[in-house]
């Protein structure tokens, strides 16, 4: 671990503390400045789609293998995050899965509450199929909410018999919207990204009123039989560290393949700074190995 790259990434993100008052305009301008940030990808080719109404983008490495496909499903607690923060990160998973990524504009909440946000993840994989790609040459993964995001719709194709990807890899998923992990409470003072009171409020704006064990908003409480293959990334000082951890061994439980990858001293998301974090990089070319060994 490059200790210096992690407590300088540790500092910015404290030295930009979360505003008083909970206001989505505020908080989205907030993300899109770190994604401005980590900044692009030069090497990329990204090309605009509608899929099927969804505002996405196709992000692709140099020389990835045109057969295969990764859906991404950005994080953002359902209410903020968009293709501009998420762009490079997309850039290095298909990097690393030497595989097409299919970066998903979906609704936010407040103004499109759940299931927004599931039914668009299903229309873009309905999208795939139809654009030839085989069930077995794509996957999903998402990261936060999306990583949430990406079990949920997991379980709605199996639900509608849609088919089922490859694989799918969580990062850091949010998949409790009640925030009743232990971790919520005793990673507080490490995690300089993620607090209960902002998961509340985000919560509030995406379930509008619809239980918080709904299961396609809360997969933690999904029946998660007849799922492919799952890896679930995490790090230590995370407060979301216990919702990775009793997804997996759900998944585990409902007796799919599941592989819990905890990475000592990692932060939310750590394969977003990528570009800054030499973990960052080490966790992308983990999720391009499990996709490239199940998608070949």
């Amino acid at each position: 671990m490059t200790v210096s790259q992690l407590d300088s990434l540790i500092t910015l993100l404290r030295s930009r503390p979360a505003p008083a008052t909970q206001d989505v305009i505020e908080s989205r301008a907030r993300f899109e400045k770190m994604g401005a940030f980590l900044g692009g990808a030069p090497d990329a080719k990204c090309e605009k789609v509608d899929v099927d109404g969804v505002p996405a983008e196709w992000v692709s490495a140099p020389d990835v293998d045109g057969s295969r496909a990764v859906l991404y499903l950005h994080g953002g607690g359902y209410a903020i995050g968009s293709l501009d923060t998420h762009r490079r990160l997309a850039f290095d998973v298909s990097a690393a899965s030497r595989a097409r990524v299919l970066l998903l504009d979906y609704r936010l909440a407040p103004e499109h509450p759940f299931p927004a946000a599931v039914d668009d993840a299903t229309a873009a994989w309905r999208w795939l199929l139809k654009q030839g790609f085989p069930g077995d040459k794509l996957a999903i993964a998402g990261d936060s909410a999306g990583g949430g995001l990406t079990i949920a719709t997991l379980v709605n194709l199996r639900d509608r018999k849609l088919g089922l990807p490859a694989c799918a890899v969580a990062i850091s998923p949010w998949v409790d919207l009640e925030g009743v992990g232990t971790s919520m409470t005793t990673r507080s003072a490490q995690d300089p990204m993620v607090q209960k009171a902002g998961l509340t409020w985000m919560a509030d704006m995406y379930l509008a009123g619809k239980d918080a064990r709904t299961p396609l908003a809360a997969p933690l409480h999904a029946d998660l039989e007849g799922l492919p293959p799952v890896l679930v990334q995490v790090g230590t000082a995370e407060t979301l560290l216990d919702d990775a951890t009793r997804i997996a061994e759900r998944l585990h439980g409902a007796g799919g393949e599941v592989k819990l990858s905890v990475w000592p001293n990692m932060l939310h998301v750590f394969p977003l700074f990528a570009p800054i974090l030499s973990e960052g990089m080490d966790g992308c070319r983990e999720i391009g190995e499990f996709m490239r060994a199940r998608m070949a």
